[in-house]
């Protein structure tokens, strides 16, 4: 079962995708697509930041693994 953090990322980068689907379009007026790159530039801080926290605790793990 996913956690609500795993939910969360994969509900940002779905979000995302359609961000950028819609500024490849072209179609949005100026302001809206400005609108739509700031809140892409906010996703990618945030996933960023989980995939960061992600990579920290898989070395955390490795390290208490005796090898």
């Amino acid at each position: 079962m996913a956690t609500k953090k795993e939910q969360s990322f994969q509900a940002s980068m779905e979000r995302l995708e359609e961000i950028v689907r819609l500024l490849e379009e072209g179609s949005k007026p100026l302001e809206e697509s400005i609108n739509l790159y700031e809140e892409g530039q906010a996703l990618v801080k945030l996933c960023e930041s989980t995939l960061t926290s992600a990579r920290l605790k898989i070395e955390e793990l490795g390290k208490e693994t005796p090898q």
